[in-house]
């Protein structure tokens, strides 16, 4: 029938006209800032890095400062300086760590190259939308103390990447724990026949 589906969507219109009065799910706007929306688990804005630590976050970053996010970055607005050491991270391995680490926001197009290339899942996107500042030169570089946040806080914004990342990460970690236990157990097995074979005396 013509002029059916302009009827339809008038229909469709005046239900949620009439239920907005009432019924909460028809609520087409909130009262910001003083009702604050939760973003959806896909959303994404600046990127963030994952510490393992609450109490030393710096020292327990993810983070090996591999160069890889830079050098992939389309925009290149993520500028990273390596250390010259090593320290051990939160698992006790020793790994370089960035001294520096400083994505420009002003830049950042949020596109999360630099989520998809790291190796370590040391840096994740953040949901943080309330990002205006009063000058244009404030806060537009995040440094490394800036980024820096919890993987309870990873938990928080994104669960199931979190908890995803928490399992292969935990999986990997059991992997070479064995590998090295059985390595341990062959070394000490070769050293204990070896202790046994006694040198056969010259004649």
């Amino acid at each position: 029938m013509y002029g059916f589906g302009l009827i339809r969507g008038l229909i469709v219109t005046g239900k949620n006209f009439v239920q907005s009065f009432y019924n909460p799910s028809r609520y087409t706007t909130q009262e910001y800032p003083e009702v604050k929306s939760t973003p959806p688990e896909a959303y994404r804005s600046f990127p963030f890095l994952v510490t393992d630590s609450e109490t030393d976050p710096l020292g327990a970053l993810r983070c090996v400062a591999c160069l890889t996010c830079e050098k992939e970055c389309p925009a290149q607005c993520i500028f990273i300086e390596k250390s010259k050491d090593k320290k051990p991270d939160a698992n006790g391995r020793l790994q370089f760590y960035p001294t520096q680490f400083i994505i420009d926001s002003s830049v950042c197009m949020s596109c999360q190259i630099c989520v998809e290339v790291c190796p370590f899942d040391s840096i994740k996107m953040d949901k943080v939308f309330e990002v205006a500042v009063s000058s244009r030169f404030e806060n537009l570089l995040l440094t490394r103390d800036k980024l820096t946040k919890s993987n309870q806080y990873f938990h928080l914004i994104s669960p199931s990447e979190a908890q995803e990342v928490d399992d292969r990460l935990a999986a990997e970690r059991k992997v070479a724990q064995e590998k090295a236990a059985a390595q341990a157990k062959a070394k000490a097995e070769a050293a204990a026949l070896a202790a046994q074979v006694k040198p056969v005396p010259a004649p």
